[in-house]
């Protein structure tokens, strides 16, 4: 989508269950925010989740290298080929739209699916600004759609019981429908790899963090623990390689050894967190804090750098890696049972999503109440601040109110949008799951 195109773009309707979806739409081109409405109404009606998937022109400048490439014998590469060719058969506008063999593939997950997916996981999601957060020509600086192209919807597509599998190809769909088979496995895929950019893209954020507070430290216990953290990538990325490729996991793979890692991580980060919320419990109810008291339990909270500031990436890092092996665990138990695959994939991600949001969620809010503080002048005997100390106190009361800028402890649920380069070889590039605010 661009800003000055007013082309026709078509629209797929995808549910991810063999249901009847709602004939919702008439035979008139839709506006995008007619298109937003209709993803509300479908998702509300239909009992199934219900994506919609558009196609765009791709940009000519893409930056790939945010996203997870993925060849044109992946399932998901030919699980949309599969779409595209059954589309343009009966659809003009699919066949212009789709005929190059480049696009740039819209998935957006209505806000009430997508709180299945996990409130941590939608709700970091939002859009911050310049440094390359927003991806695509979809959405301005807000997250907000911005073109003035028209939606033509070309088609619904629908999984048909054991046979919309993760597994399921063209020609063994139930009611002799070749389209039954395309939706669940490909929602699942993409929603999967999605989630898993953007996890690793927030992973690469808290580690150049990390790097940085680390070399003005010089304290190699935390060092080590980066190390721990950072080397679980490889087996991560291994399993994701061959969980996308619907394989299975082995022990050779080192998986189980990077979660107990990463498991440490998250408990050492808990116990962290609950001596934070004992410390800000202990203080005194509307009375300025002294920075020598609050640097007690919050070394250097007045700093650039510290302590506290490092621990607080190092618990980001372990969340950011471990949304990323629960949803490899998700993919897993959903291809299991490729009868019951989106169903398997949301409550598995769901309920192993808790304990992260829990987590996140008490974060957010010690840097909450933190920024709130007053800082109180240091008792001393002389009656007079030199200029140096004033300056170090109005350092550090601005860092301080920094630590709140941009923390969310319970934001809405919004539509998720995933978008999917896909090259004339049939080759795709997902790339980091990203929030859209109407």
């Amino acid at each position: 989508m661009t800003d000055d195109r007013k082309a026709t773009v078509p629209v797929w309707t995808l549910a991810t269950g063999d249901v009847r979806v709602p004939a919702v739409t008439g035979d008139e081109p839709m506006t995008a925010e007619r298109l937003a409405e209709l993803r509300g109404v479908l998702a509300a009606l239909a009992d199934q989740p219900i994506a919609t998937l558009e196609a765009h022109p791709l940009p000519d400048k893409l930056d790939r290298g945010r996203g997870i490439s993925l060849d044109a014998a992946s399932p998901l590469a030919q699980h949309l080929s599969q779409l595209i060719t059954q589309s343009a058969r009966g659809s003009a506008t699919a066949a212009t739209a789709t005929g190059g063999g480049e696009a740039l593939y819209r998935m957006v997950i209505p806000a009430k699916v997508a709180a299945q997916l996990g409130q941590g996981t939608v709700r970091s999601m939002m859009a911050k600004g310049a440094k390359g957060e927003i991806y695509g020509s979809f959405v301005n600086s807000a997250g907000k759609i911005v073109a003035n192209a028209k939606f033509e919807q070309v088609g619904t597509v629908a999984a048909a019981g054991a046979a919309g599998g993760a597994g399921a190809t063209a020609g063994v769909a139930l009611a002799g429908s070749a389209a039954l088979t395309v939706a669940a496995p490909l929602v699942l895929m993409a929603v999967a790899v999605g989630m898993s950019a953007h996890a690793d893209q927030k992973r690469q954020r808290a580690i150049e963090r990390i790097t940085e507070l680390l070399e003005q430290l010089h304290e190699d216990r935390l060092v080590d623990e980066r190390r721990q953290l950072e080397g679980c990538r490889f087996a991560i990325d291994k399993a994701t390689a061959i969980l996308l490729d619907e394989g299975k996991l082995g022990v050779s793979l080192g998986l189980d050894s990077a979660a107990h890692a990463i498991g440490t991580a998250l408990i050492d980060a808990e116990g962290r967190l609950r001596g934070w919320q004992s410390a800000l419990d202990n203080l005194p109810e509307d009375a300025a804090v002294e920075i020598a008291a609050l640097a007690k339990s919050f070394p250097g909270i007045d700093e650039d750098g510290g302590t506290f500031r490092t621990h607080l990436e190092l618990a980001s890092l372990a969340i950011a890696l471990q949304r990323r092996v629960v949803t490899l665990q998700a993919v897993e138990h959903a291809q299991s049972d490729p009868g019951n695959l989106f169903e398997n994939f949301t409550r598995a991600l769901k309920r192993d999503q808790k304990r992260l949001d829990e987590l996140e969620s008490g974060i957010a809010g010690v840097l909450v109440r933190l920024s709130a503080l007053e800082l109180a002048r240091p008792n001393g005997l002389r009656p007079v601040f030199t200029p140096g100390e004033v300056d170090r106190l109005m350092r550090a009361a601005h860092r301080i109110r920094r630590l709140g800028d941009g923390v969310t402890v319970d934001g809405r649920t919004t539509d998720v949008a995933i978008e999917i380069a896909r090259d004339t070889d049939g080759s795709v590039v997902v790339f980091p799951a990203l929030s859209v605010v109407a």
